[in-house]
């Protein structure tokens, strides 16, 4: 899991409300779900970025209310990754869940500004900011299981792809 893109930078707290307001939720198609991703924090997101970029976020990102339409808003708007100091508990779950790789680090948040772009090794654990010379930020790999999720798009995805294998 390798990806590169550049990044949007976003507080501490941003709960799923300001991911995905909750005036949009009675819907759960991705693209409809992607127009509205961080509206109510920057109404321009969705217009300014590109497939590919990625979110860097401060502490309990993700915190709030428990629902799947904040990691599908994410990621059907074309964001690669997340990468927080920390997540809340449901939204790391729900993001694997819904195929969108997330990753902690505490310690890139300080040394990167909004439009930096950032290379990010999900097999080997690292992230590094391209074009300055820093030691790569460690990270967690992503466990080989969680993997599988991410590449089939998601669990569910996951479950009817061994299904039909089996039938």
């Amino acid at each position: 899991m390798k990806f590169t893109g550049r990044i949007w930078k976003f507080g501490d707290h941003i709960n799923t409300d300001l991911i995905i307001p909750a005036r949009y939720i009675n819907s759960m198609d991705p693209a409809f779900l992607a127009a509205h991703c961080m509206e109510d924090t920057d109404p321009d997101f969705v217009k300014k970025i590109k497939p590919g970029d990625i979110i860097v976020a401060g502490e309990n990102f993700g915190c709030g209310s428990s629902r799947e339409h904040a990691p599908i808003a994410i990621k059907a708007a074309g964001i690669a990754c997340v990468i927080a100091k920390s997540f809340a508990r449901i939204f790391y779950r729900s993001s694997f869940n819904m195929g969108l790789p997330i990753f902690e680090s505490r310690d890139l948040y300080e040394r990167v500004t909004e439009g930096d772009r950032i290379e990010v090794d999900g097999d080997e654990g690292w992230i590094r900011i391209v074009g300055v010379d820093l030691e790569p930020f460690r990270v967690q790999p992503i466990p080989p299981f969680m993997q599988t999720l991410v590449e089939a798009g998601g669990l569910m995805k996951k479950i009817e792809k061994e299904r039909q294998r089996v039938l």
